[in-house]
């Protein structure tokens, strides 16, 4: 019988803000946040309309011992701001390799936070990557931004699908090297 290897999941502290594991008190501002057109639209698995329950699965997926997506609530509550500005994600992918992706709230876009939370989590490293791949739809140059800022390095334009849009989509995909 093969043994499973539970990964923990840390709490990353940002200046501002703190990276946490989702709780269920999260979904009502998901839900309020996702379900913007302007958020679902720039992500490849966000529908618009937001389904009603959809917070609540993705809460309860993440939770699960056998995920293979680590999702991080962007809580600012400590700093004296809102306490669900966004996500951030770690996709496990094979020969330590994993995938970020991130979506702000509208009310916080052009702030940094996506910045912020970006670079906390390549710096905890929490599931030891040694290389993190990125994909950005080209009608998104602000969220390129955060990944270039961040010193991913550009790979090359593909195509992904958009839940939102219903059609597939140019992307930017980027790349950084941590070992």
């Amino acid at each position: 019988m093969k043994q499973e290897t539970i990964i923990a999941q840390p709490v990353i502290e940002t200046p501002r803000m703190l990276l946490r594991p989702l709780r269920n008190a999260d979904a009502g501002l998901m839900r309020l946040y996702a379900g913007d057109r302007r958020v679902a639209e720039m992500t490849t698995h966000i529908p618009h309309p937001y389904p009603p329950g959809a917070a609540e699965t993705l809460i309860a997926q993440a939770m699960r011992a056998d995920r293979d997506v680590f999702t991080w609530a962007m809580d600012g509550s400590e700093a004296g701001g809102a306490e669900f500005l966004g996500l951030i994600t770690l996709h496990q992918l094979d020969r330590d390799q994993t995938e970020i992706a991130f979506w702000v709230a509208p009310t916080m876009w052009n702030t940094g936070f996506a910045s912020e939370a970006v670079r906390a989590l390549i710096a905890a490293n929490p599931l030891a990557s040694q290389t993190i791949f990125a994909s950005v739809f080209q009608d998104n140059p602000g969220s390129a931004r955060v990944l270039t800022n961040a010193g991913f390095d550009y790979l090359g334009d593909a195509e992904a699908f958009s839940v939102a849009r219903g059609a597939k989509v140019a992307t930017w995909t980027y790349l950084k090297r941590l070992a």
